[in-house]
Parts: structure tokens; C-alpha cells; sequence
């Protein structure tokens, strides 16, 4: 046996570490396999309020194209960058209450909340520049001499304006929702003249 002590001492270190650096890969190995599971399609729709989604999403280009370029659930929904990812697949927790305690859990509730969740969708979009559609578009990639007569007069436009992807496309791959009567009320009310007083817009 060995005597040095300075040799004994790396000896009792690696026996020591080989474990934890054992332990260390196998939970990246399985961090990232979960992180990749959890972005299959087969897994977003597992849950059967997302049976809906996916039944519509079906009759969209973003699933059968003539290119044979099919853009899944996380394709749209999951940020690339790591932060933003992690985030996302914190927030998405809820979906899983929500999912138990069966919010969405037929066809008649899943219309009574279609309007607030397309809005939350609609302006997490709006807030990140369509972050997400921009990983596979982009106004530079586009050939406006291959699009049709209203692409090729609205992108042009929607480019000078700086507008996003959202901003023309709500629907684009799950059935935009009509805006509820209650919505409509609301809004025409916070824009009515106070009583008493004379409308801004009336003529004088």
C-alpha cells in the first residue's frame, strides 16, 4: 500500500467525488430528456381538454402543408432561450390544476373561457415581438412575389408599422373565438360620454 499522503489524499477525493459526479449526469441526462418529453406534441394533448385544440389545430396549415413542415405544440408556445423556457414550464403548472379540477373539462366550459385564454396567448405574443413564430418566420426570408395579393399588400405594410406576427394571424392554427357581448359592452361604455356632459366628438 501506498504511504505518500499526498497521493492517499487524491485517492480518498476521487472516491469521494465519483459519485456526485456520476449523480451529475445523470440528472442533466435526465433534465433534459424531461424537457424534451414535455415539449411532444403527444404529451401537450395527453390531457383531454386539450382534445379540442388539437382537433382544430389539425385543419391548419402549421399541421399539414404542402412543404411537409409541421409546427408543433411547442413550436408556438415554448420559448427557445433557456430562462424564458423554464419559465414558461413553471406557469404551465397551472394547466395541470386546472386540468384536476376540470375548468375546461367539457365542450360547453371550454367555450365560456376560449375568449380570456386566446387573450393571454394573444398578449404574451403581442408583448414578445411573436417571439416564438419568429423561429421559423421572418420578413427577410420572405419572397413577396410568392405570396398572394393580400399577403403581398398587408406584410409590407405590417413591416413599416411594427406590427408582429399576432397582430394579422390570431386564428391561425386554433379557432379564433368571437368577443364575447360583455366585452363589447364594456368597452363602448368606457368611451361614452359622462352624463351631463357634452360628447368629445360632437360637432360644433
Amino acid at each position: 500500500m501506498d504511504n505518500d499522503p499526498k497521493r492517499r489524499s487524491w485517492f480518498v477525493k476521487l472516491i469521494f467525488m465519483s459519485p456526485l459526479f456520476i449523480l451529475g449526469i445523470l440528472f442533466s441526462l435526465s433534465f433534459s430528456h424531461g424537457l424534451q418529453y414535455t415539449n411532444e406534441m403527444s404529451f401537450c394533448t395527453s390531457c383531454h381538454t386539450m382534445k379540442i385544440n388539437l382537433e382544430e389545430y389539425k385543419k391548419t396549415p402549421h399541421y399539414k402543408s404542402a412543404s411537409g413542415v409541421r409546427a408543433t405544440c411547442s413550436d408556438c408556445h415554448v420559448p427557445k432561450p433557456f430562462v424564458p423556457k423554464m419559465i414558461a414550464k413553471v406557469i404551465a403548472a397551472k394547466d395541470v390544476w386546472h386540468e384536476i379540477i376540470g375548468t375546461i373539462g367539457t365542450k360547453e366550459k371550454y367555450e365560456q373561457h376560449r375568449w380570456r385564454m386566446a387573450n393571454v396567448v394573444w398578449d404574451k405574443m403581442k408583448a414578445n415581438d411573436s417571439r416564438e413564430c419568429r423561429s421559423c418566420h421572418s420578413w427577410d426570408a420572405m419572397d413577396l412575389n410568392e405570396q398572394d395579393k393580400q399577403a403581398k399588400k398587408k406584410h409590407p405594410r405590417a413591416m413599416t408599422h411594427g406590427k408582429t406576427c399576432i397582430d394579422g394571424h390570431k386564428g391561425i392554427a386554433h379557432e379564433e373565438p368571437d368577443e364575447p357581448d360583455d366585452v363589447v359592452v364594456k368597452q363602448t361604455s368606457s368611451v361614452a360620454p359622462s352624463p351631463g356632459k357634452p360628447s368629445e366628438t360632437k360637432m360644433q
